[in-house]
């Protein structure tokens, strides 16, 4: 009797076409500057004229991810008054993460001449949701408010002059912890990883092809040209170009390099963050090539790369003090298992080795630093892949890992959103003071 290849439901195929579609979405610079500057371009639509002044109120660790990279469009400058006053001058709220993909230098040069007025006012908002924006806009006598809370676009309030213009009520303003959707709570990694291995991946390819167009270009960006400290050239340059291991870390951290350092490309994001977007993405396509894998396996693996860091970061929320790029690895590393022939065993086994070795690391802000912390990333997933084929696991009770993979993400999840809150805090203070 012929073996068959197992049945995918319907159900699990729009399950992860739909949250792919929703995450692998294309964003203009890091994704926190964007999202003030969407929030003030939607708080300018709302208020009908050019503010006299505005104010904007953020989350620690929106102000942690925006203090320290270079706002796009915007000539160099850094940090969240340039990123909303920008928003507010040419930014266009309707195409969202790509607000400011037609800013002009007049609009450069009026936010330059707002940023020396006292025009914008920045305001930490403390015991707050990590990912939480509340720009107001003020003319004469009139006013609007715009909220975005744990999603980079998602808006959850407008106010035009103290009235509710729009209300999603959803969102409790109480909750200081962003609730996962209901779509992400049935994720499994068994599910994925038969999605992943046997289901039809047509319904998702495009965004699977976009993510390998814009991404790629962005690290081949960041390796011809001089952006932040050149991590991906360094690697290429000192440690063999011709390795698929370090072309794999090398065209990773490139994509950082250019994105954390103003580069106007636009990169498809995951778990909404461009840099995991990058380090999800460019190891695949590394090993794809070197493999000479066939484009659907390249494709399988790409997608499972991307379901696996969305699904470690489920219960973590967008924003904190665990480094998305350790998700993002676990993933690509479980794609790099997958593409070399790997059984579902080995995968599960990548991903532990990968959290076994690397959950550790912080986030301190979006910065070009974030560019070598992809590559040690990166570096890990690929150590935990060979480990995982050769037979050998981090087992239970070693820190964090847990006989069953499942109970090993949880215990990750749990550390970065709970354990590390302290931390986050931390970072910041010392941020502040710099």
């Amino acid at each position: 009797m012929l073996n068959q290849t197992p049945v995918v439901s319907q159900e699990i195929h729009s399950r992860y076409a739909e949250i792919l579609e929703n995450e692998l979405v294309l964003a203009l610079g890091c994704t926190e500057p964007i999202a003030i500057a969407y929030a003030a371009a939607t708080a300018v639509e709302l208020l009908g004229a050019f503010p006299d002044k505005m104010r904007v109120n953020c989350s620690g660790n929106i102000i942690k991810n925006v203090k320290g990279v270079i706002v796009p469009q915007s000539g160099g400058l850094k940090g969240v008054k340039p990123a909303a006053i920008l928003g507010a001058v040419g930014g266009s709220a309707d195409l969202k993460l790509e607000v400011l993909s037609k800013i002009t230098e007049a609009d450069r040069e009026k936010t330059r001449t707002l940023l020396n007025q006292d025009f914008c006012e920045v305001k930490l908002i403390d015991n707050a949701p990590n990912l939480l924006i509340i720009v107001e806009v003020f003319s004469g006598s009139e006013q609007a408010l715009v909220e975005i809370r744990d999603a980079h676009t998602r808006i959850v309030r407008k106010e035009k002059n103290g009235k509710t213009v729009y209300r999603d009520f959803s969102c409790s303003e109480n909750v200081k912890t962003e609730k996962p959707a209901e779509i992400y709570l049935l994720m499994s990694l068994r599910d994925i990883f038969s999605f992943c291995r046997y289901g039809d991946i047509v319904r998702i390819l495009p965004v699977l092809k976009q993510q390998e167009k814009y991404n790629s270009a962005i690290a081949e960006e960041g390796l011809l040209n001089p952006y932040g400290e050149q991590v991906g050239a360094t690697l290429m340059q000192h440690f063999g170009k011709d390795d698929v291991k370090i072309q794999a870390r090398a065209m990773a951290a490139a994509g950082s390099d250019a994105r954390m350092s103003g580069c106007v490309m636009p990169v498809v994001i995951n778990s909404g963050s461009g840099n995991q977007g990058i380090t999800v993405c460019m190891p695949i396509l590394m090993y794809a090539k070197h493999l000479n894998a066939s484009d659907e396996l390249k494709y399988r693996a790409l997608a499972l790369s991307n379901l696996v860091s969305i699904y470690i970061k489920r219960d973590m929320g967008k924003l904190s003090a665990f480094c998305g790029a350790v998700s993002a690895a676990s993933g690509c590393g479980a794609g790099i298992t997958f593409i070399s022939g790997g059984t579902d065993h080995q995968i599960a086994g990548t991903i532990t080795n990968t959290l076994a070795n690397v959950a550790g690391i912080v986030c301190d802000g979006a910065k070009p630093s974030c560019a070598a912390k992809i590559a040690s990333a990166v570096d890990a997933a690929i150590l935990a892949h060979h480990m995982s084929m050769d037979g050998n696991v981090f087992g239970s009770g070693e820190g964090i890992v847990h006989s069953s993979i499942e109970k090993t993400i949880a215990n990750t999840a749990r550390m970065g959103r709970d354990g590390m809150r302290d931390t986050d805090t931390e970072i910041l203070n010392i941020m502040l003071e710099n």
